[in-house]
């Protein structure tokens, strides 16, 4: 992502919400309303954030990043790779106030059945996987064509030298220079691993 920034092909700009934060103390959080342990991002400095930015450019998604959102899986991130500018918006403590969700936000992503501390690494993992799709930025472009979940199927195993380790030999196959049966083998291995790992994928059930 690094390199991608440098080559003028990613911009990632971090906003400090505290600037919008309300009082002498620039408070953006509170208590529930309701009782209940955790605080709660305030909906005034996050909609004042959200609404200055938009004076300065269009967002074509402004995504809230939460466990309740929708899982992320390969085909969103393609979509989101054609997408020219995107704001994400990282919960933390007990999470947003839902009137930011209901008033702003077009898309709740979900990086998995768990929860962190705050939305920052799940934007760390959506912005590299969007970003290394960007073309110019993976040195060899079709390398990102053949991950797996692209085709909802998993990447076959791959092997480098040598050929020999320990014992264990890389498939002669590989060694072969035929290159039309090389890749018959690789999409019989990707199926097989993807039936024995993630049979969900085969069903259609990845987004």
């Amino acid at each position: 992502m690094k390199r991608a920034q440098q080559k003028g092909l990613l911009e990632v700009v971090v906003h400090d919400l505290r600037p919008f934060g309300i009082g002498d103390h620039k408070k953006v959080d509170d208590y529930q309303f309701g009782g209940g342990a955790g605080m709660v991002m305030m909906p005034e400095p996050l909609a004042n954030c959200i609404e200055k930015l938009q004076t300065e450019r269009t967002y074509d998604e402004i995504i809230f990043l939460t466990p309740d959102g929708e899982r992320l899986g390969q085909k969103r991130v393609n979509r989101l790779s054609l997408k020219k500018n995107l704001l994400l918006i990282c919960g933390h403590y007990k999470g947003i106030d839902e009137r930011i969700r209901e008033q702003y936000v077009t898309l709740e992503i979900s990086i998995g059945d768990f929860v962190l501390s705050g939305g920052e690494l799940p934007a760390a993992v959506l912005v590299d996987s969007i970003g290394r799709l960007l073309p110019g930025v993976l040195n060899d472009e079709t390398s990102a064509l053949f991950d797996s979940f692209q085709d909802d199927i998993l990447s076959p195993p791959v092997y480098t030298r040598p050929s020999d380790f320990r014992g264990q030999k890389v498939p002669e196959i590989l060694l072969s220079g035929n290159f039309p049966k090389i890749e018959e083998w690789r999409n019989e291995q990707a199926l097989e691993r993807t039936k024995a790992r993630r049979p969900d994928l085969l069903s259609g059930d990845e987004s």
